[in-house]
C-alpha cells in the first residue's frame, strides 16, 4: 500500500508538471500566432495607407485641372521638400503666409508666389526668362525653419510638361522648402470671366489679343478665386530677375497702411501720360500721368503684393469691380487701355490711391525705354530714374537685364 501511494503521488506530479508544460506552450504559440498576426496587420495598414496616399498624390501631380477654390496640397516634385504622410490641419493665419500645422506638430507658414506660365512651350524667350528668374530666385532665396515657399503656375498642359522638367533641373539647388502647384488656365479662365468680362473692353487690347484673356485679370479677383484659407500672395511676371532674398519682399506686407489691400510699384515709363492724353486735355492742372514724386504715373503690375484678405473685406474695391462702376470710372478719365490689370489698378488708383501700397521702385526696377524712343524722350529720365538699390530687375518689353 505504501509502495501503490507512493506511486500514485509522484504520478499526480508527473500530471501537474505535464499540465504546467502544456500551459506554458500554448501560451508560447499563442503569442507567435499573436506576433505575426497583429505583427502583420499593423504592417498590413500601415502600407495600405501609405500606398492610398502615393495614389492621390500622383493623381493630384498628373491633374491639369486643379481647382483653386479648394485648398489642396501641393505634389510632390523631384528636387521639392515634402511634408510627412500625415494629414494636415489649418492652425492659424499669418502676415504674408498660411500657418498650418502638420501631422508631427510642426506649424510651418506658407509663402505664395504665382506666375503665370502659359505658351511658355511655344517660346524660347520666355524659356530662358523663366531660366533666369528661377536660377536667380533660387540663388538668393533663404527661409527660415519651418518656412515654405509655394509656386504657383497658371499654365496650359504643353507648357505644364515643360515647366516641370525645368522646375526639376533647378529646385535641386534650393536650400528653403518649397511646394509646386500648376493650374489650367482654361480653369481659372472660365472661373474669372464673369467677374472681370465688364473690364476687358476697357483694359484690353481687342479682340483676340493677347491682354484680352480673362486670365490676365487674375490678380483683380484672386480674392474671389483662392480659398479663404490663403490670405496673401505675390504675383510675379516671368521676366524678373532676383537680387535679394524673396522672402523680403513678402515682409512688405508688414508696412501697409490700414485700407490698402495691393502693394504695387509706379510705372517707370510714361505711358499713361499718353495713354490720359484726352482727361489731361481737358484737366491741364491734374497730376494724372505727371511723373513722380508729385505726380501720379500710374503702376507696373510685374511685382504685386495681393493681400487677399483685405481685398475680401473691403466694401470700396469690392464695389469698384461692379461693371457700372468700372464703365463710369473709364467714362470720368477717358480711359481706354490695353494692359489687363495693370490698366485697372492705375485707373482705380487715380481715384482712390489709398488701395495701394506704393512700393520703392527698386522692387520692380523696370527696364524698358520703349516710349523713350517713341515721341517721350524729353521727360522719360522723370519716370525712368530710379534712386537706391535694385531688389528685382524687371526685363519688360525684352529689355536685357543686367548681369550683376
Amino acid at each position: 500500500m505504501g509502495i501503490l501511494r507512493a506511486v500514485a503521488k509522484a504520478m499526480g506530479r508527473i500530471s501537474t508538471f505535464r499540465s504546467y508544460q502544456f500551459v506554458l506552450l500554448l501560451a508560447a504559440a499563442l503569442a507567435v500566432v499573436a506576433f505575426y498576426y497583429f505583427g502583420s496587420e499593423k504592417q498590413n495598414f500601415s502600407s495600405t495607407t501609405k500606398r492610398i496616399k502615393q495614389t492621390q498624390a500622383s493623381h493630384n501631380a498628373n491633374r491639369n485641372d486643379a481647382d483653386l477654390s479648394v485648398d489642396t496640397r501641393p505634389p510632390h516634385m523631384p528636387g521639392s521638400q515634402e511634408h510627412g504622410e500625415e494629414d494636415q490641419d489649418v492652425a492659424d493665419v499669418s502676415e504674408g503666409s498660411r500657418s498650418v500645422r502638420e501631422g508631427d506638430g510642426a506649424v510651418r507658414q506658407h509663402y505664395h508666389a504665382l506666375m503665370m506660365f502659359t505658351k511658355v512651350d511655344k517660346s524660347r524667350s520666355l524659356q530662358e526668362k523663366f531660366r533666369v528668374a528661377m536660377l536667380s530666385m533660387i540663388k538668393h532665396g533663404h527661409f527660415m525653419e519651418g518656412e515654405v515657399l509655394v509656386l504657383h503656375f497658371v499654365s496650359d498642359p504643353a507648357s505644364q510638361e515643360l515647366g516641370e522638367r525645368m522646375l526639376q533641373e533647378f529646385l535641386p539647388d534650393a536650400t528653403f522648402k518649397h511646394e509646386v502647384l500648376f493650374h489650367d488656365v482654361a480653369v481659372l479662365t472660365q472661373k474669372l470671366f464673369p467677374i472681370v468680362e465688364a473690364m476687358q473692353k476697357h483694359f484690353s487690347a481687342g479682340s483676340g489679343a493677347y491682354y484680352s484673356d480673362a486670365i490676365f485679370f487674375l490678380s483683380v479677383a484672386m480674392h474671389h478665386i483662392m480659398p479663404e484659407s490663403m490670405t496673401h500672395i505675390v504675383q510675379l511676371d516671368l521676366d524678373l530677375k532676383y537680387r535679394t532674398n524673396i522672402r523680403d519682399l513678402f515682409q512688405k506686407f508688414d508696412h501697409f497702411p490700414p485700407g490698402a489691400v495691393i502693394g504695387i510699384t509706379r510705372e517707370m515709363q510714361p505711358v499713361y501720360r499718353h495713354t490720359f492724353w484726352q482727361y489731361r486735355k481737358e484737366n491741364p492742372q491734374t497730376r494724372v500721368g505727371e511723373p513722380p514724386p508729385d505726380g501720379l504715373p500710374g503702376f507696373n503690375s510685374g511685382v504685386m503684393l495681393l493681400d487677399l484678405r483685405a481685398m475680401r473685406a473691403s466694401a470700396l474695391y469690392n464695389q469698384l469691380l461692379e461693371p457700372s462702376n468700372v464703365a463710369k470710372l473709364a467714362e470720368q478719365y477717358r480711359f481706354r487701355g490695353h494692359l489687363g490689370d495693370q490698366d485697372f489698378f492705375t485707373m482705380i488708383g487715380m481715384e482712390h490711391p489709398k488701395l495701394f501700397y506704393t512700393l520703392d521702385c527698386g522692387w520692380n526696377r523696370q527696364l524698358c525705354t520703349w516710349w523713350r524712343d517713341h515721341g517721350y524722350g524729353d521727360v522719360f529720365l522723370l519716370y525712368f530714374r530710379c534712386e537706391g538699390p535694385v531688389y528685382i530687375y524687371h526685363g519688360n518689353c525684352n529689355s536685357l537685364i543686367p548681369d550683376d
